[in-house]
């Protein structure tokens, strides 16, 4: 039986080594996580490695700004007149998992939306490949009961769709990706029911 064996000087070692540094090189985008344009808030909030899919948080937690923060799984809320809230999941462009405040929004009479803001796991060192946390800040304002829908889009259920831009449609790929066998799953929605009283 023959085997092959490299020398260190041999080109067919060289070959591998270069094959090896382009796969590790491409194998990951550039994406840390970060919307354009930057975070859109200077507020923090405390650090979670949950995943998307996930609550940040098994309880509700008032912040030192008295904005409340929530799990994302509890999708019915009940605050005051006044109050802020916020929701925070997982995020990560370099594997095109994105989050977005979509249809239906809510009632701005009941609750508005006060903007979101994304922090990055790894601090302010850029880090290719890095993940974060993207928070949505809402406050109630008059009585009432609204809804609003999250949409978590993940490379293999939107397409179109950037960091900022929800994709066109919400429903699965017509078009399927290169060795699927049919079209892709529908990206998860959470519809959150708030009442304000």
């Amino acid at each position: 039986m023959r085997t092959a064996s490299f020398s260190p000087g041999s080109r067919g070692a060289a070959a591998i080594a270069a094959a090896a540094l382009l796969a590790l090189a491409t194998g990951c985008g550039p994406g840390t996580g970060e919307p354009a344009g930057g975070s859109t808030s200077t507020a923090t909030h405390p650090t979670s490695t949950a995943t998307a899919t996930r609550p940040t948080s098994t309880a509700t937690a008032t912040h030192p700004t008295g904005t409340t923060s929530r799990p994302v799984k509890d999708t019915s809320i009940t605050a005051a007149p006044g109050e802020r809230f916020t929701l925070t999941v997982g995020q990560n462009a370099s594997t095109r998992e994105y989050w977005y405040l979509v249809g239906p929004r809510p009632d701005s009479s009941v609750l508005v939306s006060r903007g979101q803001e994304y922090t990055s796991d790894s601090g302010d060192e850029k880090v290719d490949g890095a993940g974060g946390r993207l928070t949505f800040t809402f406050e109630a304002r008059g009585r009432g009961t609204t809804r609003f829908t999250l949409l978590h889009c993940t490379f293999s259920t939107c397409q179109g769709n950037t960091s900022t831009l929800p994709p066109a449609t919400t429903g699965p790929s017509a078009t399927p990706t290169a060795g699927a066998t049919g079209p892709s799953q529908a990206p998860q929605r959470i519809t959150y029911t708030v009442t304000v009283g």
